[in-house]
C-alpha cells in the first residue's frame, strides 16, 4: 500500500509511520473517488496521486525543514492559500501533526471536499475557510496571523504576493513552488515586493522523487508591514499586478 509514497518519502529523509501511511491512504481514496467531481484533481491513477500530489507536497515539506521554517515540535501557524485539494497543506499536516493549518479556498465545492478529507482522517487543528483571499486578507481573524503561507498554482508571483503577504506576520514566510517561469516571475515582482514589504530569501530547486518536472521553491520573507489598502478588491491583483515605481 502506497509503496511509491513510502519509498519516495524515505528518499526525502522523511520516514512515514504506519499511522501516517494510513491517513495518506484515506486521503488518496477520497481524491480518486470524488476529487474530479469536486474539481480538485484530474488524476485518476493511485500511482500518480502518490507522485504528483503527495510526494511533490512532501518535497516542499523537506525543503522547509532544511530551511528551518518547519520543525517537528513547533505548532507553526500555516495558511494554504487557494488550497484546492489541500496540497501541499494536508500532506504537511499529516507529516507534522502539531502544525496549525488553515485551508483557504473561494470554492464551496472544494471546501466541502477539504472538510470531508479532514473528517475522514480525523485531523485536529485544521480550519477550512471558504472565502476569496482578497476578502479574508482584510479580516482581523486572518490578517498578519500566520508564520507560513503555502501557495501552489494560485497566481503569477506579482499577484500572489498581494494575495499572500497580508496574511503573514512580520518575519513570516511565503513558500511558493513554481515551474519553468519561476525566475521570470521573480524578476517582474520587484515592485510588488517593495510595495508590500517582502524580500526574497531563496529560489531553491525542487524535485520530488520520481517527478518529471523541475520546480523551484520561492521563499519570500515579510520584512515590513503591508499597507492597509492591500489586498485590493477581488480580481484586481491579477488584472493589474503591482509594478516597480
Amino acid at each position: 500500500m502506497l509503496a511509491i509514497l513510502s519509498q519516495g518519502a524515505a528518499e526525502l529523509g522523511l520516514d512515514l509511520t504506519p499511522q501516517q501511511l494510513d491517513l495518506f491512504e484515506r486521503y488518496a481514496d477520497l481524491l480518486l473517488r470524488s476529487g474530479r467531481q469536486a474539481g480538485v484533481t484530474s488524476i485518476s491513477r493511485r500511482e500518480e496521486v502518490e507522485r504528483r500530489h503527495f510526494l511533490e507536497s512532501l518535497a516542499v515539506a523537506a525543503a522547509l525543514l532544511r530551511a528551518g521554517l518547519l520543525d517537528r515540535l513547533t505548532a507553526t501557524a500555516i495558511l494554504d492559500l487557494g488550497a484546492g485539494g489541500g496540497l501541499p497543506g494536508l500532506p504537511i499536516k499529516i507529516l507534522l501533526p502539531q502544525v496549525k493549518l488553515t485551508l483557504l479556498d473561494a470554492s464551496a465545492r472544494k471546501s466541502a471536499f477539504l472538510r470531508e478529507v479532514v473528517g475522514a482522517a480525523d485531523l485536529d487543528g485544521v480550519e477550512v475557510v471558504t472565502a476569496r483571499a482578497e476578502d479574508a486578507g482584510r479580516q482581523p481573524a486572518y490578517r498578519e496571523r500566520f508564520d507560513l503561507v503555502l501557495a501552489r498554482a494560485v497566481a503569477p508571483l506579482p499577484a500572489l504576493l498581494e494575495l499572500a503577504l497580508p496574511f503573514l506576520r512580520l518575519g513570516g514566510r511565503l513558500a511558493a513552488p513554481k515551474g519553468s517561469r519561476a525566475l521570470s516571475e521573480l524578476a517582474s515582482s520587484r515592485g510588488a515586493l517593495q510595495t508590500l514589504g517582502g524580500a526574497v530569501l531563496s529560489t531553491e530547486p525542487l524535485r520530488a522523487p520520481g517527478g518529471r518536472y523541475q520546480q523551484r521553491l520561492l521563499l519570500i520573507e515579510k520584512t515590513g508591514p503591508t499597507p492597509q489598502r492591500y489586498p485590493r478588491k477581488a480580481g484586481i491583483p491579477q488584472k493589474r499586478p503591482l509594478t516597480a515605481k
